[in-house]
């Protein structure tokens, strides 16, 4: 069983965020820590929900990158981040010390595409 509506809001809350539908839903029935690899063997690590918030912290990309959310990355130096400057957040990949939004290669216009797409592509570099 994963998050419950009540965790989701409290995380939102936290972030200062509202999160897009799908990945509410995703998280509603993860347990923990998500992990996919790809045909091309690219990794992808989507953190547990309720560990966001101290991932984020403890990241400080807000300096940098203003309306980021970490969700996951390549289970190295890579970010996967919601960029919530926009209306409907696109996933991004970033560099852990990504200086601006410049640095970023968009991954996905919502985790739905990005989870359909991944075993086959992977991650986009460029």
């Amino acid at each position: 069983m994963g998050s419950s509506p009540e965790a989701i809001g409290r995380v939102e809350q936290k972030l200062g965020v509202h999160f897009p539908q799908d990945y509410k839903d995703f998280v509603a029935d993860e347990p923990g820590t998500t992990g996919r690899w790809s045909s091309t063997g690219d990794y992808l690590m989507l953190d547990p929900l309720n560990d966001l918030p101290g991932i984020n912290e403890a990241a400080e990309l807000a300096s940098r990158l203003p309306g980021a959310v970490i969700i996951g990355g390549d289970g190295s130096r890579e970010l996967l981040v919601y960029d919530f400057r926009q209306a409907a957040p696109p996933l991004l990949l970033v560099d852990g010390w990504a200086e601006s939004w410049a640095d970023g290669t968009l991954q996905a216009e919502s985790l739905t595409a990005l989870l359909g797409q991944f075993h086959e592509q992977g991650w986009i570099w460029d």
